[in-house]
């Protein structure tokens, strides 16, 4: 009979180990998230990758700051100016780069066009696939394009086989094609595994800084949109990013979530067609390319992510309950945010929503939880109800409050001056931001100090 090896448990958000189950995680008290599994072999040091003169021949004796070299880092440029973008200027090298997002998104075929646009410009480039056969990466490769010969591919799962490789050929860009699919033969557990995943990731982590290799891993997700594994992989990385979108859609949207090396929640814009993915530089303009003048329930409002401004439509669809208990879903945005603000609209200024189905969507699959959508909500929300639409080529931006008060937002000027480039003619705005629009020209701005002098915009239609 076979004997069976010693379990531990593993907290899925820290990484917390423990002998036995535990409701609370000690260390960071999230609830239900310890899961079993085999302890770790100790033959060698844990976690230790000899480098061969890599990170162990290193000076290793403290600097102080007078002695540490500022001189700026040179980026690498991925060839899309999105993912440049998302990245905060390009890759910086030694850096170790996650990239997640549901199955079928297009993870594998984003980072198989990365790396033909980086082996395209002389960069050496190893793409390391646990997933799929040599044969299947080039048939999915022969429909995305021509390679150059400076991108090369290994089918391999085992860790120190894929270390060793790294040792010997030293690229300077590599793909894991995923995480969840590496394993160490002197660590328990099936590939996959919280212990598996968590030494995975260190193993690369010193590969990455050691060899100065720049490595970006795939990781798979849970049903609730999380990176498979201990929560602690998105801690050790660099670079978090999260590929988001309806798969049956044509659209995705590339999310910056941690980024040592520049802004956080940068997004960009790819548009999936039949020979791979392509960028679309001008989120805005397609975002609001379809919007019909005439449609009541219809507002164009604009979002600051990251350093970006971008312009999006709010739909609302507001009719009479046929039942007892009236339905109310939001997409895109925020359901509690939704009821409320339709609470205040029912409160300050008499509107009877309570018998009423309330549908709000964030047209174009984006979603955003800024204050600064709350009166396009509220905008949309009204005109619906009232089946009556805002002048044509109208911004709409700001945040409600409980009193019915409309308060500023930030970075108002790049909203407007968004809007202006659009060819939009007027934008309604809180009050308060009227002082940071002075100079700007070209455009018709209204301020409005509550709710009441909002909705009387709809009074002027056509003006």
């Amino acid at each position: 009979m076979a004997k069976i090896g010693k379990t531990v448990f593993f907290c899925k958000e820290c990484g917390y180990e423990s002998a036995k189950f535990m409701g609370q995680c000690p260390a960071c008290r999230a609830w239900n998230t310890f899961v079993e599994a085999p302890a770790a072999k100790k033959p060698r040091q844990a976690g230790r990758v000899d480098l061969a003169g890599g990170r162990r021949g290193a000076d290793h004796a403290p600097k102080r700051l007078s002695e540490i070299d500022t001189e700026a880092e040179v980026r690498l440029s991925t060839g899309y100016g999105e993912l440049d973008l998302v990245l905060g200027g390009g890759i910086v090298p030694a850096s170790l780069i996650l990239v997640g997002g549901d199955p079928g998104i297009g993870k594998s075929t984003l980072l198989l066009q990365v790396s033909g646009k980086l082996a395209a410009a002389g960069h050496s480039v190893l793409y390391i696939s646990g997933e799929e056969s040599l044969r299947q990466i080039k048939l999915r490769a022969d429909r995305l394009g021509t390679f150059s010969d400076e991108l090369r591919f290994l089918a391999e799962t085992d860790l120190d086989t894929v270390a060793e490789v790294l040792k010997e050929e030293k690229p300077e860009v590599v793909i894991i094609d995923s995480i969840q699919t590496m394993s160490r033969e002197d660590v328990n557990g099936a590939p996959g595994s919280v212990s598996q995943v968590r030494e995975s990731t260190s193993v690369l982590l010193q590969l990455a800084k050691g060899l100065g290799i720049t490595i970006f891993i795939v990781g798979h997700v849970t049903k609730d949109g999380q990176v498979a594994g201990p929560r602690m992989l998105e801690h050790m990385v660099d670079v978090v990013l999260y590929f988001e979108g309806d798969r049956q859609a044509a659209y995705r949207i590339l999310r910056g979530i941690k980024n040592r090396f520049g802004s956080t929640n940068e997004i960009g814009v790819f548009e999936m067609a039949g020979n791979g993915l392509r960028e679309v530089p001008n989120p805005s303009e397609y975002l609001i390319s379809e919007v019909s003048a005439q449609a009541s329930g219809s507002v164009i409002t604009a979002a600051i992510e990251g350093n970006r401004p971008i312009m999006m439509e709010i739909q609302a669809l507001i009719f009479r309950t046929g039942f007892g208990i009236p339905r109310r879903t939001a997409a895109g945005t925020d359901y509690n945010r939704v009821n409320l603000l339709m609470a205040v609209l029912e409160k300050r200024l008499g509107l009877k929503l309570s018998d009423c189905d309330a549908y709000v969507n964030i047209a174009g699959g984006l979603r955003v939880a800024e204050p600064s959508l709350d009166l396009g909500i509220v905008m949309a929300v009204v005109s619906s109800y009232k089946d009556i639409s805002l002048p044509e080529k109208t911004l709409v931006f700001g945040e409600v409050g409980l009193t019915g008060e409309v308060r500023a937002v930030s970075q108002p000027a790049a909203r407007v001056k968004e809007a202006l480039k659009l060819g939009f003619a007027r934008c309604i705005v809180p009050r308060g931001n009227l002082k940071a629009l002075k100079e700007i020209s070209g455009i018709e701005i209204v301020g409005v100090r509550d709710l009441r002098e909002a909705v009387a915009c709809f009074e002027k239609r056509g003006g």
